[in-house]
């Protein structure tokens, strides 16, 4: 069973930067098309896909949803087991627990997730 676990998150003021971090147990890149989610307070077990990032084999493309766009950037060091997101310009809406998975269904356990909190 393979175990991600999210990192990165804290506080940070509108318009600050965040890199959120997902290291997995296992070789999953390859093969796999991941994701990072958002769940925002008060939606409890509602699941935003932000963005996700194809298998290595299917050629490593992106996707943002809109809100996002332009301002996270999706990354992975394959050797590291290990996948990324830049946050850029951030706003309060974007405050959330961040979680990493298999896009678009989430088929792999949750991590404990990564808080990200954006307020002045």
């Amino acid at each position: 069973q393979v175990q991600l676990v999210e990192s990165g998150g804290g506080l940070v003021q509108p318009g600050g930067s965040l890199r959120l971090s997902c290291a997995a147990s296992g070789s999953i890149f390859r093969f796999y098309t991941m994701g990072w989610y958002r769940q925002a307070p008060g939606k409890q077990h509602e699941y935003e896909l932000v963005a996700r990032m194809t298998s290595i084999t299917s050629g490593s493309s992106t996707y943002y949803v809109d809100s996002v766009k332009g301002r996270f950037t999706i990354s992975r060091d394959s050797a590291k087991n290990t996948m990324y997101l830049q946050m850029n310009n951030l706003k309060p809406e974007d405050t959330a627990v961040y979680y990493c998975n298999r896009a678009p269904q989430a088929t792999l356990a949750w991590g404990q997730g990564t808080q990200v909190t954006v307020s002045s």
